[in-house]
């Protein structure tokens, strides 16, 4: 049964949540402020977090920031705000996806549903592969990416999206085929996620391996 961590200060919210994960066969524990949910998420193992952005004591992008620095699961952020740069910020510090308050509970079982299994289906992986563009190399063992045989950090899901990429040279996908693939969800996320996990990749390996197709969407070149 997957063990799923909430931090939410909004107890009604809070309550909402668990009820309907619980309906849905996950297990999970409650934190009411950034700092029970920082000591409970590093004493206990969990299989995914919901974190709400506006927290007491630790609010949610600090609390994020130290969580993607010693684990690697699932992090979904829940949060009412709606300004793109809160978005981007969230989703540069690690967070896998968000949810938007108000949403729908049938929405959140479906995303935590999708994450959980794209991310155990990136677990499991390809034993031992080594994908080779250039100077950049992909271990998929490993989970490790080096550029120039210097290795470069990636969060969860801008690894995935770059295997994906790599898998899948030289085509030409849209945003929302981008994030059915990568993120498992069909017609749910919003655009923005992937524009925010491409860019960051371009920061990281350079602007010319993933090429913009003015109209069309991004494909990967290798060059």
């Amino acid at each position: 049964m997957p063990h799923i961590l909430i931090v939410e200060d909004d107890r009604a919210i809070a309550r909402i949540e668990k009820d309907y994960l619980e309906l849905n066969g996950y297990q999970v524990t409650l934190a009411e402020d950034g700092e029970i949910g920082r000591r409970l998420a590093l004493q206990q193992p969990f299989d995914l977090i919901l974190l709400d952005v506006m927290l007491p004591k630790m609010d949610g992008f600090t609390l994020l920031q130290h969580l993607r620095e010693q684990l690697d699961v699932p992090i979904l952020l829940v949060t009412a705000r709606t300004e793109d740069l809160d978005k981007i910020r969230g989703l540069g510090l690690g967070a896998d996806d968000y949810i938007e308050k108000p949403f729908s509970p049938s929405v959140l079982v479906a995303r935590v549903r999708a994450n959980l299994a794209q991310y155990a289906r990136l677990k499991q992986g390809d034993k031992g592969r080594l994908l080779q563009s250039g100077s950049l190399r992909l271990d998929t063992a490993a989970r490790r990416v080096f550029l120039e045989e210097q290795e470069v950090p990636l969060k969860n899901k801008e690894y995935e999206l770059l295997l994906f990429f790599m898998r899948n040279a030289g085509m030409v996908f849209d945003r929302e085929t981008l994030y059915e693939r990568v993120w498992g969800l069909e017609a749910m996320g919003d655009s923005a996620t992937v524009a925010v996990h491409i860019n960051r990749l371009r920061e990281k390996l350079g602007e010319g391996l993933i090429q913009t197709v003015r109209g069309a969407g991004y494909r990967f070149s290798g060059e």
